[in-house]
């Protein structure tokens, strides 16, 4: 079993940042790429970013590139998803995920996923 417990989330002005964090817990959450994704209304659910705890190899989706940027601490056992130039479009929920153990390297399918957090909503205003 593995829990994801996400934070950080809120309402920022366009242009702002924000910093998303993903405590994981259980005794296989390393053996798995975590991914953060998200949601808008009436959308479907998007692959934002993903990390692998081995290597710290990042896969980032295209609307995100060069804005943000996914790392993780060992030590914490914490992911982070930093969200710089934020547009309104980014506005969703966003869940923290754990890849199942028999995934591909670098997964952005949701259905690779079997671990989800509760999810934590990202508001961005024009």
């Amino acid at each position: 079993q593995v829990q994801l417990d996400e934070s950080g989330g809120g309402l920022v002005q366009a242009g702002g940042s924000l910093r998303l964090s993903c405590l994981a817990s259980g005794r296989t959450f390393r053996s798995r790429p975590t991914g953060w994704f998200r949601q808008a209304p009436g959308r479907e659910r998007e692959f934002v970013a993903g990390i692998t705890w081995i290597g710290g190899s990042t896969y980032y989706g295209d609307s995100v590139k060069g804005r943000f940027t996914i790392s993780r601490d060992n030590a914490k056992n914490t992911v982070y998803l930093q969200m710089n130039s934020l547009k309104p479009e980014d506005t969703a929920v966003y869940y923290c995920a754990a890849a199942r153990l028999s995934s591909t390297l670098y997964p952005k399918n949701s259905e690779e996923y079997d671990y989800w957090g509760q999810g934590t909503q990202v508001t961005v205003s024009s």
